[in-house]
């Protein structure tokens, strides 16, 4: 077992030239558009729908994890490694990275152990720009809003107190949530409250994750609502004239990025949403290239499978054409404790009783992907404070129900720990033929819609509406945005919108306090609960266990 730290495993790694990785999935070298010797570009013209048509693709989610995470990314790695391994051509495709929790409590998203994409730091931090683009285009429509409030010549009469649109930045700062802007005379603008969201849970980076190309992309940004005039009319982005300024700052940053995993094996970054918060998946484009150049793409969804995998599915899935062939719920013995009713500080002690209790958490998330018509697969990410009669027990209850579950080693053994996952996979993709279907149609009533998944996914008995959820109901309707997906922002905590509802809870309902509109992205997003939009930090903020040295080797990332 290691002693290293991840950041130590990633720089002790020969990283072979990115070149070297775009042949093992037939890319020229002239295609690729180079960040250095260990990123690249793909241009959007190497995806092929006739190969995606023919690829499997594989979802990594998890049952509803604790404040840690239970490691979704390490296991995709994992099963990507333990796939090529086993001789099937494997590529992961992912999520980039937020700073927000880099610097605050949940670390990086480059994987873990021997089970990481490289170059480690730079994934975790600026890597190509992505984020930075994104950023900069959503707050481009910010300024030009407010210079259009002071405009005399362009003006287009529009009712401050209305503006929906905030600005973003990716970094957790709670001081940022509610603003007032505009302040010291006619020089500095009109006065008004504003906000920041953290750049994940942009409507910019939705758009840039459901985005199908170039033009696409840049009508999806032109239909972005604003808020109204005085005389009651809607605003969207291309009144603006916005959509193409937009479009030019994200010209490189709708191209998905190539790295590589420790065994040098492709790995594909692009997009990176928040699934409390948002769709919580990296983009259909970078999912259609790793599917065009694969036959085997990994993928994963953020946080447990009633949002992440929900989204995916609901969403990405039933919008881009795709059909997942398996799922891999990733479950801990250390999670399933915690829904067991333990307490943080007895995670790691053996407790065969509690993980009997939790046991009820997994058992909702696999009839919940049951319900789109794919088979999971159970991966128990593997700790060292596990016991074997846990399990076991983890196993044998699985197999009850006509689920393989399998110990997943990748963090402390890459694809070797990996190799009978993937051989589970494999027999699913191959042997159960499934055609994954969505849990709801787009064109249902938004309550209809909303229900289902509160309902069906969470296990409410139903829905309350608070008076600001039922105004903005009419005004979805009043805009036309009916047809769109539903998006729930939802604490990841829990199957309900009460955090301390941990395990398979019961007899409760959801409230939905307000809808927000993306209708760029063309989903509509219920805010569940008390969820926010701009994180904060935690009392000891990880960025204080890290430092660089002179020659700029970084120590602390995770």
């Amino acid at each position: 077992m290691t002693h290293l730290s991840d950041i130590e495993i990633a720089q002790a790694n020969d990283i072979n030239h990115v070149k070297n990785i775009a042949k093992k999935i037939n890319i020229k070298e002239d295609d690729l558009e180079m960040y250095g010797k260990y990123k690249a570009k793909l241009p959007l013209d190497l995806i092929n729908e006739e190969n995606i048509k023919k690829n499997n693709l594989i979802l990594v989610t998890a049952l509803t994890p604790t404040p840690a995470g239970e490691g979704k990314t390490t296991v995709s790695i994992g099963l990507t490694e333990g796939l090529n391994k086993i001789d099937k051509q494997a590529t992961v495709v992912l999520r980039e990275p937020s700073l927000g929790p880099v610097f605050g409590i949940k670390g990086g998203a480059a994987g873990g152990g021997y089970s990481q994409v490289v170059p480690m730091e730079d994934i975790n931090l600026h890597f190509t720009g992505d984020f930075n683009a994104i950023e900069k285009a959503n707050n481009l429509l910010s300024a030009l809003i407010d210079n259009n409030l002071q405009s005399k010549t362009q003006n287009l009469n529009i009712d401050a107190r209305t503006i929906l649109w905030k600005r973003v930045i990716d970094m957790n700062d709670r001081a940022l949530r509610q603003i007032t802007i505009g302040l010291g005379g006619t020089a500095n603008g009109i006065p008004r409250e504003d906000g920041f969201n953290i750049t994940p849970a942009s409507e910019v980076m939705a758009i840039i994750c459901m985005a199908t190309d170039f033009e696409n992309l840049k009508k999806r940004l032109g239909d972005i609502f604003i808020g109204f005039t005085f005389d009651k009319k809607p605003i969207f982005a291309r009144d603006l004239k916005a959509e193409n300024a937009m479009s030019i700052l994200l010209k490189d940053a709708i191209k998905p990025n190539l790295v590589q995993t420790l065994e040098e094996n492709p790995a594909i970054i692009h997009g990176g949403p928040f699934a409390n918060i948002a769709q919580g998946t990296n983009t259909i484009i970078a999912t259609k290239m790793g599917l065009s150049l694969s036959n085997y793409v990994v993928t994963e969804a953020g946080f447990g499978a009633d949002l992440g995998a929900e989204k995916f599915l609901n969403i990405k899935s039933a919008f881009a054409g795709l059909n997942p062939k398996a799922v891999v719920l990733v479950a801990t013995i250390r999670a399933l404790r915690h829904h067991g009713g333990v307490q943080k500080e007895d995670y790691n002690t053996p407790n065969l009783n509690a993980i009997k209790t939790g046991f009820k958490n997994l058992e909702k998330h696999i009839e919940n992907i049951r319900k789109f018509n794919i088979e999971p697969v159970v991966a128990i990410n593997s700790f060292i404070s596990d016991s074997d009669e846990e399990v076991n027990y983890v196993k044998e209850a699985c197999e009850s129900l006509g689920v393989q579950a399998v110990l997943s080693e990748g963090w402390a053994k890459g694809g070797e720990g990996t190799k009978a996952l993937a051989r589970a996979v494999v027999n699913v993709v191959e042997n159960k033929a499934t055609q994954f279907k969505p849990l709801y149609d787009w064109k249902s009533p938004v309550k209809e819609k909303i229900e289902t998944i509160a309902k069906e996914i969470y296990g409410a008995d139903g829905v309350i509406y608070d008076k600001k959820a039922e105004l903005n109901l009419r005004r979805i309707d009043r805009l036309g945005f009916n047809d769109f997906a539903i998006c729930m922002a939802k604490t990841q905590k829990s199957f309900s919108d009460d955090d301390k509802l941990i395990g398979r809870p019961t007899g409760f309902k959801v409230t939905v306090r307000e809808i927000e509109i993306a209708a760029g992205a063309q989903f509509i997003i219920p805010i569940l609960g008390k969820m926010m939009r701009m994180p904060g930090l935690p009392p000891i903020p990880a960025s204080e266990g890290m430092s660089i040295d002179n020659d700029g080797v970084i120590s602390g990332l995770s």
